[in-house]
C-alpha cells in the first residue's frame, strides 16, 4: 500500500495523473461511493461461506485504486511497474484498473456545475440553446491485431493509416472542448458512415438550427442536414483552374480550417493520454 507520503506526492503532480488537486478531489469524491455500492452488490450475489465483510482488509484503498488507473491510462505504465510502487500484488492492480474504468467512461462530460451532457442528443440541444458552433471530426487508435480465425478482422485495418484502429468521433464547440466522444467502430468505416450510424443526421435535420463544421471526410451531410453541416468547398475546376479561381478556393479552405482547427487542439488534448494513443488490449468492438 502506497504510504501518505507519496500519495501526496502523486496527486500534488499534475504530469503524473494529468488533473489537478480539485478535479481528483471531486472524481473520488463522486466515484468512491459508486465503486463501494458495486463491490458491496458484487459480494452479496453469491453463496458466502462467512458474512460479508469477514474476510481481510482491502491493501489498496479507492483512492490508491483511482490513482493506479489514471497512471496507467495517462503514461501507459504497466501493472508489473504498479503493483511495485504501491506495494501490492500485480493482480490487485489489474482488477482495480479493471474496476475503475467502466466507471470514468459511464461519467458524464461536465460542461459547467448545472450543465451536464451524456448523449449526443444533448449535446446538440445544448449548442443549439446558445447558439454555439460545434465541430466534428474522427480520430483513430492503433489496437493489436485482432486473433486469427475472427471474422470480422479484415475490417479493423484503417485505409487512412493502413493499420489495425479503431474510429471514434469526436464533437467539440468552436473552443476545442470535447463535449461528445462516440464508442469505437473498426477502422475501416468511413468517418460519414460513422456519423450517420449515430443518429447525428437525424439530430441536425430535426432538431434546433446548429452549425457543424467538418473535413472533406463528411461532404455530403449538409445536403441532407439543410447545410448545418458545413463542409470545405467542393473544387469544379480539376485541370487548368483559372488563375481567379484558385485564389478564391484557397481563400476559402483556408478560412474553412482556420476555423475547424480548433476540432485537432481538442483531439491532441485527449491523446494525452496514452491509453488513447494506442491500446495495447483486443479490439472489442
Amino acid at each position: 500500500m502506497v504510504g501518505n507520503a507519496s500519495r501526496a506526492a502523486i496527486i500534488s503532480g499534475r504530469r503524473i495523473t494529468g488533473l489537478s488537486v480539485g478535479v481528483i478531489a471531486e472524481l473520488v469524491a463522486e466515484l468512491g461511493p459508486l465503486w463501494h455500492a458495486r463491490h458491496q452488490a458484487r459480494l452479496a450475489s453469491r453463496e458466502r461461506r462467512r458474512a460479508v465483510g469477514a474476510g481481510a482488509r482491502h491493501r489498496l484503498v479507492f483512492v490508491d485504486r483511482f490513482l493506479a488507473t489514471l497512471v496507467h491510462l495517462r503514461h501507459g505504465v504497466t501493472h508489473d511497474v504498479l503493483a511495485c510502487w504501491f506495494g501490492v500484488d500485480r493482480s490487485t492492480i489489474t482488477r482495480a484498473v479493471g474496476e475503475v474504468r467502466p466507471l470514468l467512461a459511464e461519467r458524464d462530460c461536465t460542461v459547467s456545475p448545472c450543465v451536464w451532457l451524456r448523449t449526443l442528443a444533448e449535446v446538440v440541444d445544448h449548442l443549439g440553446s446558445g447558439g454555439r458552433t460545434g465541430i466534428v471530426d474522427g480520430t483513430e487508435i492503433r489496437v493489436r491485431r485482432p486473433a486469427a480465425g475472427r471474422k470480422d478482422r479484415d475490417k479493423f485495418i484503417s485505409g487512412k493509416s493502413k493499420q489495425n484502429a479503431v474510429k471514434t468521433m469526436v464533437l467539440t464547440d468552436g473552443d476545442g472542448r470535447v463535449l461528445f466522444c462516440s464508442p469505437t467502430k473498426p477502422g475501416s468505416c468511413a468517418d460519414i458512415t460513422h456519423a450517420r450510424q449515430l443518429g447525428l443526421v437525424k439530430l441536425l435535420a430535426d432538431g434546433p438550427a446548429v452549425e457543424i463544421l467538418a473535413d472533406g471526410g463528411y461532404q455530403g451531410l449538409g445536403a441532407r442536414t439543410s447545410g448545418r453541416v458545413v463542409t470545405p468547398p467542393h473544387r469544379k475546376f480539376k485541370k487548368n483552374a483559372p488563375d481567379w479561381y484558385e485564389e478564391m478556393y484557397e481563400r476559402q479552405r483556408k478560412a474553412h480550417s482556420s476555423r475547424r482547427i480548433r476540432v485537432e487542439h481538442g483531439i491532441a488534448h485527449l491523446k494525452n493520454w496514452r491509453a488513447l494513443t494506442r491500446h495495447l488490449g483486443r479490439p472489442s468492438t
